[in-house]
């Protein structure tokens, strides 16, 4: 993921907003008090994760799936995959694996939001061939996408009727930055049980809201292939903490790197302080032998 990329990382203040206002009422909401938690890369790509899978490894996606609880499907944004793939998919991970794919670019990009019902329609019925392992499907709209579309926002979320939960990434900085019209955002998205996606991300610090809209965090974390990416999660784990407590049902983390060799350590380094912290019990995943830099962080060559 390059968006948000920037050259100096050491120059980002990267702490972590406090919580938008009514974040707190609406974990307060949650009667559930077991924390589910589903921490994954973006992808299983052999090329693009170097030297996480074990030599002579022909199934990437059995050994990622048995390493990992899920995985952020990034390539369903690109082009809607037959119910036959999806069904492959589920058939290659274990109990318990689950997929959280993207809407297709058709849907968010080209068309935006316009005239999509079918192709809505379409895109889940092939999703669902996915059965118990569907994780939540995410929406992710252009950062040209505003609030003067809000009309389209409102028709798909009318549309959305589907016994599958959804979650929704804005990145056009009206839609958090102008009060009006963040307010009246969040109150659709509550009103309907959707997810409201945070990015962290360098050079996006303005999408950092800290609104939940539902008592589940879809976290997309965005590294910086920088020393700082290890006390980045370690303040997200803090934060974590604190909405287990409040009432939070399901945590869904997603581990980025601008180069994204490094994403499967920073994963592991993530769920063993995380399992230490809340009392999960997540697999660490196997890494390579890392290196120590001379800060105490980790990284992998």
């Amino acid at each position: 993921m390059k968006f948000g990329q920037v050259d100096n990382p050491e120059e980002i203040d990267f702490a972590i907003p406090a919580d938008h206002k009514d974040t707190k009422a609406v974990l307060a909401k949650s009667k559930k008090k077991d924390l589910k938690v589903y921490v994954g890369c973006a992808k299983w790509n052999k090329t693009d994760l170097k030297n996480f899978y074990p030599k002579g490894t022909k199934d990437e996606l059995g050994y990622y799936s048995s390493q990992f609880n899920c995985i952020e499907l990034n390539a369903t944004f690109y082009r809607l995959f037959p119910a036959s793939q999806f069904e492959k998919w589920k058939e290659t991970t274990p109990d318990g694996f689950k997929f959280f794919p993207k809407l297709g670019q058709d849907i968010s990009h080209f068309r935006r939001l316009k005239d999509v019902e079918q192709l809505v329609d379409d895109t889940v019925t092939n999703f669902s061939h996915l059965q118990e392992k569907m994780g939540v499907p995410f929406l992710q709209m252009h950062n040209n996408f505003g609030p003067k579309d809000f009309d389209r926002v409102n028709a798909f979320i009318e549309h959305w009727q589907y016994d599958i939960p959804l979650a929704l990434e804005f990145r056009h900085t009206d839609w958090y930055n102008n009060p009006d019209v963040s307010a009246e955002l969040y109150d659709l998205l509550e009103k309907n049980n959707i997810v409201n996606v945070l990015v962290d991300t360098a050079g996006r610090r303005d999408l950092m809201h800290m609104r939940l809209t539902a008592p589940r965090a879809f976290v997309r974390w965005v590294g910086a292939n920088h020393p700082s990416d290890y006390s980045r999660l370690d303040e997200w784990i803090d934060r974590i903490v604190e909405w287990k407590k409040q009432g939070l049902e399901e945590l869904n983390f997603f581990v980025h790197q601008n180069i994204e060799k490094e994403s499967p350590l920073l994963s592991a380094y993530f769920i063993a302080k995380l399992n230490k912290r809340i009392g999960s019990d997540l697999q660490i995943p196997n890494t390579i032998t890392p290196t120590i830099r001379e800060d105490g962080t980790l990284y992998a060559k």
